[in-house]
């Protein structure tokens, strides 16, 4: 038992070292999508993971990245399992990824609204400080970036683009 507890232990911090591979700054536990990591009866090691949305790309290199990682690090039997419930949301990365994306330039997502939300089709924020020199004078250049869960923003007052994670 104690064996299979350590055994969890590392093989949790080494999958929650695996870097996101859209946003390198940010480790899968920091993103919040690295839901778990588990040893079966017969030494299996499950990690499961949650998809930032629906049909992310990036899914199968990070199912691929954590495989191979645990592998390298001694673990014969390794499965990865997508969690889909519940849906990965921002609230889910943590202080210290916000931070990271903020230092790298991207523009962190506040706080994901609680309670029922009424649909509109507007943008869900109005104001989106500027992770450079911190200005609430922004504006959104395009509502999709590199990757769907991104947007570009641009600073008037530094008159930096940057990108925007957006809420989900």
């Amino acid at each position: 038992m104690v064996t299979t507890l350590i055994d969890s232990r590392r093989a949790w911090n080494i999958a929650a070292q695996v870097p996101d591979p859209e946003m390198p700054m940010l480790t899968l536990a920091d993103l919040g999508v690295l839901r778990g990591v588990e040893i079966g009866a017969d030494g299996t090691v499950v990690a499961s993971l949650t998809p930032t949305y629906s049909g992310c790309p990036a899914m199968a290199e990070m199912r691929a990245e954590v495989a191979a990682r645990l592998r390298d690090a001694g673990f014969a039997k390794v499965e990865i399992r997508t969690v889909l419930d519940p849906p990965w949301n921002t609230d889910w990365i943590t202080p210290e990824g916000r931070r990271n994306l903020s230092e790298h330039g991207i523009a962190p997502p506040g706080a994901a609204p609680s309670g029922p939300i009424k649909l509109t089709l507007s943008p869900t924020r109005r104001t989106v400080p500027c992770p450079r020199c911190g200005s609430a004078d922004t504006e959104e250049t395009s509502h999709f970036a590199a990757t769907s869960c991104k947007a570009l923003w641009r600073c008037r007052a530094c008159r930096e683009p940057f990108e925007y994670v957006k809420e989900i």
